[in-house]
């Protein structure tokens, strides 16, 4: 009877990690964009589905913050745009210098939209009309503001030739419709609640980018992809325009428990449909469009559930 009652101990203890009541934290954005929605959705999946842990979504600076956050440890996991991520574990862009090698990947869950937004009458029709124009390139730190940056000057706009301003989304969108600012960048999963507000009270227009454009920002930064935003997306679009894409990331450190790792991996790809009930952005996480986007490692429980399902993980892909 003793001998049982230390197998079971041991049992108990093998199996700590998950049993024990672990508190996670998940490093989302602002509370106008995709992330901290979407965020709130996976800490409620982790709640509900992953016995013994919780879970809770945090509002930060977005991608760039988010990556010091998951390397020092003080978030579990993070949402942050794919060329963010990318340069974080290579050591190169915004982190030249300091290389985050701890940074990998449980999965890709759906693609940015960089949206250039202005009201209906302002004139600006293109990236070149910019010029001399108050612009809102995103929250300081933000992937938006990296996106935002990296297609102006692979299109050969720098700062210099406007007046920047480093805004938040809903601050974007308040300022665009009080004429503060001309127009502003975001880069988010359409559709945004700050756009869709602002909508409803303002006749707006998003600036397609032409095919050079696209071409020009994508041999800029390889993650960008070809993107179209529907017709009606928002209130008054009446056609489809062309943007670019980048694939968002859920990054951890690599220092996290395998076992935890896979387990909301796994959570993540069963229970999809909770997700898209709380943002349609969610229909686009797939273990396909996970795969086909993810530029950086992936954890090794990640990849435990990547091989189970039959997924082709590709070696850049692999530790």
């Amino acid at each position: 009877m003793k001998a049982m009652k230390y197998a079971i101990a041991a049992s108990l203890l093998a199996s700590a990690p998950l049993a024990a009541a672990q508190q996670l934290s998940i490093a989302t954005g602002g509370t106008g964009g995709v992330y901290y929605p979407l965020g709130g959705g996976l800490a409620e999946l982790i709640n509900n589905h992953l016995e013994g842990a919780s879970a809770v979504a945090e509002v930060t600076g977005a991608s760039v913050e988010n990556m010091g956050l998951v390397w020092r440890g003080d978030s579990d996991l993070a949402l942050a745009l794919a060329d963010t991520v990318y340069q974080a574990y290579n050591g190169t862009g915004d982190f030249e210098g300091r290389q985050l090698d701890n940074i990998r990947a449980l999965a890709s869950v759906y693609p940015n939209a960089v949206q250039l937004v202005t009201l209906a009458d302002s004139g600006i029709e293109s990236l070149s009309d910019l010029e001399g124009k108050t612009i809102s390139v995103g929250a300081p730190g933000s992937g938006t503001e990296l996106n935002a940056r990296a297609l102006l000057e692979a299109n050969g706009i720098s700062y210099d030739d406007f007046d920047p301003r480093r805004l938040n989304f809903n601050e974007t969108a308040d300022a665009i419709r009080d004429g503060d600012i001309d127009a502003g960048f975001w880069s988010v999963g359409p559709p945004t609640s700050s756009i869709l507000n602002l909508a409803t009270t303002r006749d707006i227009r998003l600036i397609a980018l032409s095919d050079e454009e696209v071409a020009n920002a994508r041999d800029a930064e390889p993650v960008f992809a070809p993107y179209s935003l529907h017709a009606d997306l928002y209130d008054g679009m009446e056609e489809a325009v062309q943007t670019i894409g980048i694939p968002n990331v859920l990054a951890v450190s690599s220092e996290m428990d395998e076992e935890m790792a896979y387990q909301i991996t796994k959570i993540l790809f069963e229970y999809t449909d909770e997700l898209i009930a709380v943002h349609p952005a969610a229909n686009d996480t797939t273990v396909e469009f996970s795969i086909e986007s993810t530029p950086i490692p992936f954890h090794d429980g990640a990849l435990r559930y990547y091989e189970e399902v039959g997924a082709e993980v590709a070696d850049h892909q692999r530790p």
